[in-house]
This record gives structure tokens, C-alpha cells and sequence, in this order.
């Protein structure tokens, strides 16, 4: 479970969005909460690069994806079942891209995913990109991996020509590179403006902005696509709002859980294309899909989160 160094975890969080009982309840029944969005579409966004959609939320597996468990088989199915579709990956993350690759072939549901992993190849050197590459499809179990990203920049320059050309040979169907570090954020800029990119991957929470600066209006600019991971800031939001019940507003954008608030909060920027939270719960699973249907919050309610947030005492 998620813990801040206070000890808040999502979960206290639920409970205070939605009180004990559902959150008790969200881990039992089967598909969608309680009812409460029951044939509400699902809110998605193209891919500018194609006019593809996707869902606003999807899924990451940085954490806790060491070993097949029944508890994420549950997540991986349950997260198809209620609509989610973007799943991403690294070899880097412990054994993250054979858990998810056993249990997709063990649900046999590969067309129900969009499968993003990641190349890491420090020393740029291209047989070690190419066998990176290709083990990384031998784990998720496909021949065809739906984005590839360069991950955290790493050789770039040795590695996106490669990337490219296994787009032409049908193997990746988008190329990305990803950051989660703002000291890269002007080599990402300078990146963005020399290549045709189809993706970019960045971090970006409601305590956590820089990215709106100038990373999200040039991605907009150029036909980027972008994906955002840590959404709550590694647990860093719900620490933020301990105690606190959802405001009034909440309730405009159809939301139950703060969890909820802070995923429609990114996604609805214009920018943003998928939220991917890391999600190891099933209970999470179906909070986080609760926010890719409903309402999402227009300019000014966006302002109005934020402002509400900053001024609460961490």
C-alpha cells in the first residue's frame, strides 16, 4: 500500500471521498461502482499523430509488478473490463513487462491493450538497443509493441533512428521518449522541436506544474501526444488533503474520490492526452476508470482546484 511519510495512503483517501463502506464495496463488486456510471461513455482523446483514440486514464506499472499475483491478474482484467486500454511499461520496472505479458496471454485479450514499453540502452550501442527491444517483446508475449518509448532521454540520439526503423517494419505502431526529471525539460524542448514525435511521456500532478509551462503548449504545437505518470505525486497529493472532505464542486465533474478529482484535473488539460497512475489494487482500478467517464472540469474549474489545493496546508 502507498504510504506518504505521514502515513496517509489512497485508501484513508477513498474513505474520505466516499466513506468506508464503497470504499470497502470497491474492492468486491464486479465492473462498474455501485451503479454510478453505468452507461456514462468513456471520455478519450486522439492521438494527433493518427486521429486514434484513447481513454484519459490508463494504467502504469512502476511499482509492485514484480511477481503474478491474483490481485493484478484482477487489476489487468478488470482494467479492460471497464474500458482502459493504454498500459505502459519498461524493462526497467523489476519484472513488470513479464508479469503484464503472462497475464495478457493468460487472459488471451492482447487487442484489448495498448501496449507502451520503454528502451534504456545508456551506452547508445545499437546490438544492445536491438536486443533490449526484442526482449522486451518476448516478454509481453507480441510481436507488435503499440508505442515504444526512448526512456528518460537515454542516448537519444543513438537510439530514436533505431526506434524509427522498426516503426517501418510494422513493430512499433508510435514512437515516444519520456522524462521525469525537469533538469531534461530543455534537451526535451530541443528534442521536441528537431523530431516528428508521436508521443512524449512526462510526470506531471496537481503539486507538480512545470510541465504547463512550456513541455504541454509545445506538444500541442507540434502534434505530440502526451502521456503523464505520477499523477498523485507518489502519494504526495492524498497527504495533501488528509481530513479533508471533497468540496462542493466535486460533485460538477461527477466525482466521489479525491482520487477521481486529481486524475480529471490533468486530463483535462488540453494538452494531455492519458493519465497513466501506477495501480496494483483492483479497488483502485475502478476509481481511477470512474474518472475517465463524466464530466471533466473546463478552464475555470481547473483554476479553482488548483487554487483550492495550494491553499491547504501540507
Amino acid at each position: 500500500m502507498k504510504r506518504t511519510p505521514r502515513g496517509v495512503t489512497r485508501r484513508d483517501a477513498l474513505k474520505i471521498g466516499v466513506g468506508a463502506g464503497l470504499a470497502v464495496a470497491l474492492d468486491r463488486i464486479p465492473l462498474l461502482a455501485q451503479g454510478l456510471l453505468q452507461g456514462v461513455s468513456l471520455i478519450e482523446k486522439a492521438i494527433p499523430s493518427s486521429g486514434e483514440k484513447v481513454p484519459v486514464i490508463g494504467m502504469g506499472t512502476a511499482r509492485f509488478f514484480d511477481s503474478v499475483t491474483p490481485e493484478l491478474r484482477e487489476v489487468i482484467r478488470r482494467f479492460a473490463e471497464l474500458g482502459g486500454r493504454v498500459l505502459d511499461t519498461a524493462p526497467s520496472y523489476s519484472n513488470a513487462e513479464s508479469v503484464v505479458g503472462d497475464i495478457i496471454a493468460e487472459l488471451k485479450n492482447r487487442p484489448s491493450y495498448f501496449l507502451a514499453t520503454k528502451v534504456n540502452v545508456r551506452s547508445g550501442e545499437r546490438d544492445a538497443i536491438v536486443r533490449q527491444m526484442e526482449e522486451s517483446l518476448r516478454r509481453l508475449h507480441t510481436d507488435t509493441v503499440d508505442l515504444m518509448q526512448v526512456h528518460n532521454l537515454s542516448a537519444v540520439e543513438q537510439t530514436l533512428p533505431i526506434v524509427r526503423e522498426w516503426k517501418q517494419a510494422g513493430r512499433f505502431r508510435y514512437v515516444g521518449v519520456t522524462t521525469s526529471s525537469d533538469r531534461q525539460y530543455e534537451n526535451l524542448e530541443r528534442l521536441m522541436r528537431a523530431e516528428p514525435l508521436d508521443f512524449i511521456q512526462v510526470d506531471y500532478a496537481i503539486d507538480n506544474r512545470g510541465v504547463e509551462e512550456r513541455i504541454l503548449p509545445l506538444a500541442a504545437e507540434r502534434g505530440m501526444a502526451v502521456l503523464v505518470n505520477s499523477p498523485f505525486g507518489r502519494s504526495r497529493v492524498f497527504q495533501r488533503v488528509s481530513g479533508k472532505a471533497l468540496p462542493a464542486w466535486a460533485a460538477e465533474i461527477d466525482c466521489t474520490t479525491w482520487g477521481q478529482v486529481f486524475l480529471k484535473h490533468l486530463a483535462s488539460h488540453p494538452s494531455v492526452t492519458c493519465v497513466i497512475p501506477g495501480t496494483e489494487k483492483v479497488q483502485f482500478v475502478v476509481d481511477n476508470m470512474a474518472a475517465a467517464r463524466g464530466r471533466l472540469p473546463d478552464a475555470a474549474l481547473r483554476k479553482r482546484i488548483e487554487q483550492y489545493f495550494d491553499g491547504l496546508t501540507a
